[in-house]
C-alpha cells in the first residue's frame, strides 16, 4: 500500500479514498489485513517522548550563576569554620532547587495530557461484522461508525453521513458544531472547513456517520499538535534571563574586587594568608546571600495574590513574566466571548429589534432597534411588554417558532446551566423566554405531533403542532432554504402579504456584516396533515415570520480589560479558528479597532489562508500590524507567536483547546482556561484562569507588575549593603588597617536584614498608576543608570558612616570589638531607615501612608530587638565577636541613619523636579 502520509484526503472522493486505503466500506478489513497493518503502522496512540529524568531536572536547578555564587559562599564559610552560616546558605540553595523542581515537574505533562485525549473505544466494521474495540487497535483502512455522544477515535474520511454535527472547537476554534457532508473539497481547503473529515478527539453532537480511518497515532492532526508541543521551545522568562545576566556581572565584579584586595594587600607587604582572609571577607560581604530566597518569597506571595484574583500560577517566574508582557494573544471563544450562542437581533414584519442579556439565563429585554441592533433613544431603555409582544404577531410567531421547532433543552445544575443539544437552538429557547414564552407551556398549548429533523441536504427542521386553531407547522433553517419554499410573509397585524425577498436578503446582509449567524423562521397553517409531516408539506406555501440573528457575544469585562491593556501600552491580538466575519465583528465590539471586513484592502483581519502565503519576513511585519487573525490552524498560531517574539516582544498567549497547546508552550507565558480548557492546554500553560475570564488576565498583569516592582525594590535595597561591606574591607586593606567588620559579622548582617527587613517589601501594595506605564523592555537590564546611582549613593553613605564611626570609636579608646559592633549597627540601622526609602523610588513613605505596609514596621521592630541582643547578650558576643556599647554610640548611629534617610529622600525630590540630570 502506498504511503498514506501527505495525502489530501478531503480532496479525494469517498470512493477514491477507500480505494487508496484498499478497504471495503461495507465489510471493512479482514483479520489478517488488520494484523499486517498493525505491524506496519503501530498502535493508534501518541508516542511518548523521552524527557529529562527527575534527577536531571533536580540537578539542573543548580545550573544558575547566582546559585554558583551562593555555593561558593557556603564553601568559603565552611572553610572558615562557620558551620551554622554555611548550613543556612546551603539550605537557601536547596529550598530554591526544590521549588524550581516541583514547578518544572508540573509542567512536564503536556504530552501525556494530549495522549489522554485519545478515546478508549470505537465501533468498527471488520470482516463484515460490527464490533467494539479499543481505539488503540485501530489501523488505517478501518471502517468506523459514529453516533451522537461519540468521541472521534482517529482521523476519518467520511463515507456516509446522516445529519452529522461535530464539535471541533478544541481542535479548530470553531464556536458551534460543524455540519458534515461527504462531498469532495478543493485542495486548498483549510482544516476548519474540511466538512468531509472527522478528526481525532472531536465530539459528535448529533447524527450518525460512517468513516474510514486515514491516520492514526502520531499521524493524526492531534498527533501533529503533540509533535509541535514537544518541539516548541521552553523559553527562559524575562526575569530569569535578567537575573542570570545580573548574576554573571555580579560574580565577575565580586571576584575582581577580591583579587584587587588580595593583590593590594600583598603589594603593601602584608602577609598573604591574612590578605587571603581579607579577600574572603570581601567576597562574603559582596555576595547578596538573601537574594535567591527573597526572589522565591516575593514570587510566592505574588502567586498567592494572583490565586485570590482567579489566576493559578504553575511556573513561579511566570508571576513576573505576565507583568512584563507587551503583547497578549487571545483566543476568542470562551475567553473574549461568553462561549454561549445568544440571539442579539430579530427582524419581523419589516422591523428590527435588539435583544439584551447574554448567556443561557432568560434575563434581558427585546427592544425596537436602530441601524445596528442596539437600543437607541429614551424609549428604548425598556423592553416590550408581553401585551405589546402578543400584539406584534410576526415577532411573536418568530419567537414561538424558534422555541417549538427545537430539540434542545437547558437544564439548571449546581455548576450552572447545561445545554443538552445544539447551542444554536439553546439561544432560540432563551430569547423566547425573555419574551415570556416558555417552551414547556407552549408545548402544552400546542403539543408536537411530528417532526422533520435537520438534514444537511435540506438545511431546515420542521415540526407539526396541534394548536387551538388547528394544526400548524413551524420551520426554521438557513435563509436560502426557507425563502425558497415561501411565497408570503406575516405582518404584525396578522395579515399575509407577498414575500419581499429583497428586504429579507438586505436584512440578512446587515446581520452578516455584524458577524451574526442568521436563521429564518416560517410557518404553515393551510393544507397541513393532522398526523404526519413530510418534506412535501414544506416544499412550498410557507409564510415567513422573521429572522433571528445570533452570535457568541463578547464579555463585558473583556471590553474593559482590552481598554486597560491599551492604556498600559500592551497590544492585544485575537487569534481564532472562527470565521473572519465573526472575528471582525467581535474584534470591533471589544475595541480592537475598526476591523473592517475580509476582502477590503484596509481590512485588519488576516485569515489562515492568507498567512499560509506569507514569507517569514512578511509574517513578522503583518503580525505586528494586524490585530485579528481568523481561521487560523494550530501551526499558524505557533508561527505567529514566534514572529512576535522575533521582534523582541514578550508574548502572553491564552487558549483553551488542544490546538492552542503548541502556542501556549512557545509563548513567554501561556494562559489556559480552567473551566472550559482542555487538559492539553492546561498542562502546556504557565497560568490557569479559574474563571475563564479575560479580565482576570488584566488583574494578573497588574499583579505581575507589582511583583516586579517589589523585587526591584528589594534588589535596590539590599545591594548597597553588599557594596558598602565590600568597600569597607577594601579601604581597610588599602590603608593597612584591621578589618572594621569580620566575615561572620557580615554574614549576620546579610542574612538577618534580608530575611527580617527586606522580605517585608514583598508585601508592599501596588503603587498608583501601575497600569498606565508602558511595558518594560525585555532587553533592559535589571538596574538602569538611575537605580545604579542610587545603590552607589547609599553604599557610599554606608562606607563613610561605618568606617568613620569605627575610627571614631577607636580614637575614643574603645576596644576593637566595641568599634566593630558600632560598625555592624551602622549597617543594620541605616538599612532599617533605608527600607522605608525603598518602598517607592519616587514617593516618600509618608505619601504612601506609613500603615499601608505595616509589615515594614514589624520588620524594623524585630531587627532592632535582634541588634540589641547582638550587642548585649554574652552568647552573641562570643559567637559574633561583638561587645556592649554606650548611649553616645547609639545616638551617633541613629544620627547617621537619619541623615542617610534624609539624603535619599532629598535625592528623590531633586530627581522628581529635574534638578539632577
Amino acid at each position: 500500500m502506498d504511503s498514506l502520509t501527505g495525502k489530501l484526503w478531503h480532496h479525494l472522493s469517498a470512493e477514491k479514498a477507500t480505494e487508496a486505503l484498499q478497504t471495503d466500506p461495507q465489510k471493512g478489513l479482514d483479520t489478517f489485513e488488520v494484523q499486517r497493518r498493525a505491524v506496519e503502522f503501530g498502535p493508534n496512540a501518541l508516542t511518548g517522548r523521552r524527557g529529562k529524568t527527575p534527577l536531571e531536572r533536580f540537578l539542573l536547578q543548580f545550573h544558575q550563576p547566582l546559585i554558583y555564587v551562593l555555593l561558593l559562599s557556603g564553601l568559603i564559610t565552611a572553610v572558615l569554620g562557620e558551620v551554622v552560616d554555611s548550613s543556612v546558605i546551603i539550605g537557601v540553595v536547596l529550598v530554591n532547587a526544590i521549588v524550581g523542581y516541583i514547578q518544572e515537574a508540573k509542567a512536564a505533562g503536556a504530552l501525556e495530557a494530549l495522549a489522554r485525549s485519545m478515546v478508549a473505544e470505537a465501533e468498527v466494521v471488520r470482516s463484515g461484522g460490527v464490533r467494539r474495540i479499543g481505539a488503540v487497535d485501530l489501523v488505517p483502512g478501518d471502517v468506523v461508525l459514529l453516533r451522537s455522544g461519540d468521541k472521534v477515535p482517529a482521523d476519518l474520511r467520511l463515507v456516509t453521513v446522516k445529519d452529522l454535527r461535530v464539535d471541533e472547537s478544541a481542535l479548530t476554534g470553531e464556536s458551534v458544531p460543524v455540519s458534515k457532508a461527504v462531498g469532495t473539497l478543493p485542495r486548498e481547503t483549510v482544516l476548519a472547513d474540511r466538512t468531509n473529515m472527522a478528526y481525532a478527539s472531536a465530539l459528535v453532537t448529533y447524527g450518525t456517520a460512517t468513516g474510514v480511518v486515514v491516520a492514526t497515532g502520531d499521524h493524526t492532526e492531534i498527533g501533529r499538535i503533540s509533535t509541535m508541543v514537544h518541539e516548541a521551545d521552553t523559553l527562559a522568562t524575562p526575569l530569569t534571563r535578567r537575573i542570570e545576566k545580573f548574576s554573571h556581572l555580579l560574580l565577575w565584579a565580586i571576584m575582581a574586587l577580591a583579587v584587587l584586595t588580595f593583590v593590594a594587600g600583598v603589594a603593601r607587604g602584608e602577609k598573604a594568608a591574612e590578605m587571603f582572609m581579607a579577600a574572603v571577607a570581601l567576597a562574603v560581604g559582596a555576595i547578596p546571600e538573601g537574594l535567591p530566597a527573597a526572589v522565591t518569597v516575593i514570587l510566592a506571595i505574588g502567586v498567592s495574590r494572583m490565586a485570590s484574583r482567579g489566576a493559578i500560577i504553575r511556573n513561579l517566574p511566570a508571576v513576573e513574566t505576565l507583568g512584563g508582557a507587551s503583547v497578549i494573544c487571545s483566543d476568542k471563544t470562551g475567553t473574549l466571548t461568553e462561549n454561549r450562542m445568544t440571539v442579539t437581533a430579530l427582524y419581523a414584519a419589516g422591523r428590527r429589534y435588539a435583544v439584551t442579556g447574554t448567556g443561557y439565563r432568560p434575563t434581558g429585554d427585546i427592544m425596537p432597534s436602530g441601524e445596528a441592533y442596539a437600543p437607541a433613544g429614551d424609549d428604548a431603555h425598556r423592553g416590550l411588554a408581553m401585551a405589546e409582544l402578543s400584539g406584534r404577531k410576526a415577532l411573536f410567531a418568530t419567537l414561538l417558532g424558534g422555541a417549538l421547532c427545537n430539540d434542545t433543552r437547558i437544564e439548571a445544575t449546581p455548576e450552572g446551566d447545561k445545554v443538552e443539544g445544539d447551542p444554536t437552538e439553546a439561544a432560540l429557547l432563551v430569547v423566547a423566554a425573555k419574551a415570556g414564552i416558555h417552551v414547556a407551556d407552549a408545548l402544552r398549548t400546542a403539543p408536537r405531533a411530528d417532526a422533520l429533523p435537520f438534514e444537511s441536504e435540506h438545511q431546515y427542521m420542521a415540526t407539526l403542532h396541534h394548536g387551538e386553531a388547528g394544526p400548524v407547522v413551524y420551520v426554521k433553517g438557513s435563509v436560502e432554504a426557507v425563502l425558497s419554499r415561501a411565497d408570503r410573509m406575516l405582518l404584525d397585524d396578522g395579515t399575509l402579504v407577498p414575500l419581499d425577498v429583497a428586504a429579507f436578503r438586505e436584512e440578512v446582509e446587515r446581520m452578516a456584516v455584524q458577524g451574526l449567524r442568521v436563521l429564518a423562521l416560517a410557518q404553515r397553517v393551510d393544507g397541513v396533515g393532522v398526523a404526519h409531516l413530510t418534506h412535501d408539506d414544506v416544499a412550498s406555501g410557507l409564510v415567513v415570520v422573521g429572522l433571528q440573528g445570533m452570535i457568541d457575544p463578547p464579555r463585558a469585562e473583556a471590553v474593559a480589560a482590552v481598554a486597560a491593556f491599551h492604556g498600559a501600552g500592551v497590544k492585544v491580538k485575537m487569534i481564532t479558528g472562527d470565521h473572519a466575519v465573526t472575528a471582525a465583528a467581535i474584534g470591533k465590539q471589544i475595541g480592537l479597532g475598526d476591523a473592517g471586513c475580509p476582502g477590503d484592502p484596509a481590512c485588519k483581519v488576516l485569515t489562515g489562508a492568507q498567512l499560509a502565503g506569507l514569507t517569514d519576513d512578511e509574517l513578522v511585519r503583518h503580525a505586528a500590524e494586524t490585530s485579528i487573525f481568523a481561521r487560523v490552524a494550530p501551526e499558524q498560531k505557533l508561527r505567529l507567536v514566534m514572529a512576535l517574539q522575533s521582534r523582541g516582544e514578550v508574548v502572553a498567549m491564552t487558549g483553551d483547546g488542544v490546538n492552542d497547546a503548541p502556542a501556549l508552550k512557545q509563548a513567554d507565558i501561556g494562559v489556559a482556561m480552567g473551566h472550559g480548557g482542555t487538559e492539553a492546554a492546561k498542562e502546556a500553560s504557565d497560568m490557569v484562569l479559574t474563571d475563564d475570564n479575560f479580565a482576570t488576565i488584566k488583574a494578573a498583569v497588574e499583579e505581575g507588575r507589582g511583583v516586579y516592582d517589589n523585587l526591584l525594590k528589594f534588589i535596590v535595597w539590599t545591594l548597597p549593603t553588599n557594596l558598602g561591606e565590600g568597600l569597607v574591607i577594601l579601604v581597610a586593606v588599602l590603608l593597612g588597617m584591621a578589618l572594621p567588620i569580620l566575615p561572620v559579622q557580615i554574614l549576620w548582617i546579610n542574612m538577618t536584614t534580608a530575611s527580617i527587613l527586606g522580605i517585608m517589601l514583598a508585601f508592599e501594595p501596588m503603587e498608583p498608576g501601575l497600569m498606565q506605564r508602558k511595558p518594560r523592555d525585555p532587553a533592559h537590564p535589571i538596574l538602569d543608570r538611575e537605580l545604579f546611582r542610587r545603590i552607589v549613593l547609599v553604599g557610599s553613605l554606608l562606607l563613610v558612616s561605618a568606617f568613620g564611626l569605627y575610627k571614631f570609636e577607636l580614637a575614643q579608646g574603645h576596644t576593637q570589638e566595641a568599634a566593630r559592633t558600632v560598625a555592624v549597627n551602622v549597617f543594620v540601622l541605616v538599612q532599617t531607615f533605608y527600607l522605608f526609602n525603598s518602598r517607592s523610588f519616587t514617593r516618600s513613605p509618608f505619601e504612601l501612608g506609613i500603615m499601608s505596609n505595616p509589615w515594614t514596621l514589624l520588620g524594623a521592630a524585630c531587627m532592632i530587638v535582634l541588634q540589641v541582643a547582638f550587642t548585649y547578650v554574652p552568647v552573641m558576643n562570643g559567637l559574633f565577636g561583638s561587645a556592649p556599647i554606650g548611649l553616645g554610640a547609639w545616638l551617633r548611629i541613629l544620627g547617621v541613619s537619619v541623615l542617610a534617610y534624609g539624603v535619599v529622600e532629598a535625592d528623590k525630590k531633586l530627581r522628581a523636579r529635574g534638578a539632577l540630570k
